[in-house]
């Protein structure tokens, strides 16, 4: 694939909210009632292609997705999302965003028409006292969100709800934001982040980009670096970024496809299991690792 085929990324800022109707109210006491606590995930999307594909990396997907029951609803927080503020799309029927440009047309062909959960919606407006949560009716599924979950429930049959990334802020914000969405996995609701641990689009090796295992010295290294902290639950240095040296600066030139991480790490209590999977690099300057909390 040439470079003039990988991604053109959509800008949108959603600018008005929407009502919420009682009959979702009525829906929140019986949608999101008490479930065992389900796992949090990061899940390195790399390419759209990804979509259509059936590689290492989307089999190792489908793997995760059958360690644990359906949940009642997904809350997916995508690198493609960014906004001023913070909003949570609240529409019964979230369209399939193509946010993409220069790949085939079966790619733009692929719809994934799962329903919105305004109650959802409503229950996470409720529950981030952090800052205040908007209602958007805009947005929809970016291909940070559907590229990935379409592999987990390819039926489409499970509710799902974005919340964009509020791009003024910086990853301890966001942070403190994940950490009150800690109660959904309480509720049926599976929390997934989306993006990739090292993303540097511009120095990807064009050449590379189909050979799986391929990375620079400073992509290793960052990537074995932020592994390390995170087995070792330290979170602290993984908000502190910008203090880890020039390998991550190199990884994280723009902070989109990185703070989704940080939602997911949010999420994980003492002594909670992890585990990393799909962990190896593309093209020389993207890592796909993903994990699994719980």
């Amino acid at each position: 694939m040439r470079r003039k085929d990988f991604i053109k990324i959509m800008a949108t800022l959603p600018l008005s909210g929407i009502a919420s109707p009682a009959s979702s109210l009525r829906k929140l006491s019986t949608e999101l009632t008490a479930t065992d606590k389900f796992p949090a995930l990061f899940l390195g999307h790399g390419s759209p292609m990804n979509a259509i594909e059936d590689n290492e990396f989307v089999q190792g997907f489908r793997k995760i997705g059958q360690t644990f029951e359906k949940p009642k609803a997904i809350l997916v927080i995508s690198a493609h999302w960014e906004t001023r503020g913070t909003f949570v799309t609240a529409m019964e029927h979230p369209a399939t965003i193509h946010d993409f440009g220069g790949f085939p047309q079966a790619l733009f062909d692929v719809q994934y028409p799962a329903p919105g959960s305004p109650s959802l919606a409503q229950e996470t407006q409720r529950i981030v006292t952090k800052t205040e949560v908007h209602l958007d009716d805009k947005w929809g599924l970016d291909h940070g969100s559907w590229s990935v979950v379409k592999h987990l429930y390819p039926n489409a049959d499970v509710p799902i709800i974005q919340m964009s990334i509020d791009y003024t802020q910086p990853a301890s914000y966001h942070y403190e934001i994940a950490q009150q969405l800690a109660e959904l996995r309480k509720k049926g609701v599976l929390i997934i982040g989306s993006g990739n641990m090292v993303h540097n689009l511009r120095m990807v090796a064009w050449d590379k980009l189909n050979t799986t295992g391929y990375a620079y010295e400073w992509a290793s290294i960052a990537n074995d670096k932020m592994k390390k902290f995170i087995q070792d639950g330290n979170h602290q240095a993984l908000i502190d970024f910008r203090q880890q040296g020039k390998e991550f600066d190199l990884a994280i030139p723009t902070p989109e496809h990185y703070l989704p991480l940080i939602y997911t790490l949010a999420l994980q209590e003492k002594n909670e299991d992890l585990f990393l999977f799909n962990d190896n690099s593309v093209a020389g300057s993207l890592t796909m690792t993903s994990l699994k909390i719980g």
